[in-house]
């Protein structure tokens, strides 16, 4: 499953539509204050297996500096596949899932309950993407996403 030139297209598409987003004001996310969101990644599906992220970020945008993600996940038990959350250092990791220079997040037990949370502090894209056996859900395109957070002022 290579990478082609139809894929680095529908990126480039992809995140364009996702800047035009985060610069349209009010959809998913309706942050017209200074105060911060807290904003639950997947929504009441939360992180697993199943679910296109890329698309959830894309309607839930514009995300602001200082908005929380909050990933929920089950703890891996011997019926379940786990997940973690990792923070992939570019787009070409990104793209790639390649997770050898990505800094774990959330291991597999940190979703569990109220979920571990992720603030926006930067300007900058942030790349999530689940990283369990050699990152087979974001390989397949649905456990991985990308948020761009902008100034709220």
């Amino acid at each position: 499953m290579g990478f082609t030139i139809v894929h680095g297209l529908m990126l480039v598409l992809r995140i364009a539509s996702t800047m035009a987003v985060s610069t349209a004001r009010p959809f998913g996310n309706s942050n017209n204050t200074q105060t911060p969101d807290r904003i639950i990644v997947g929504d009441s599906y939360h992180w697993n297996y199943g679910f296109n992220y890329t698309e959830w970020a894309t309607k839930h945008g514009p995300f602001y500096l200082n908005d929380t993600l909050v990933f929920k996940y089950n703890p891996p038990t011997p019926k379940t596949f786990p997940h973690s959350v990792y923070l992939l250092p570019n787009l070409q990791s990104f793209i790639k899932c390649d997770l050898r220079n990505a800094q774990m997040q959330g291991n597999t037990t940190q979703g569990a309950g109220e979920g571990f949370e992720f603030v926006l502090k930067r300007p900058q894209p942030h790349y999530f993407a689940c990283g369990e056996h050699d990152g087979i859900h974001c390989l397949n395109g649905t456990m991985k996403f990308f948020v761009l957070p902008i100034d709220n002022y």
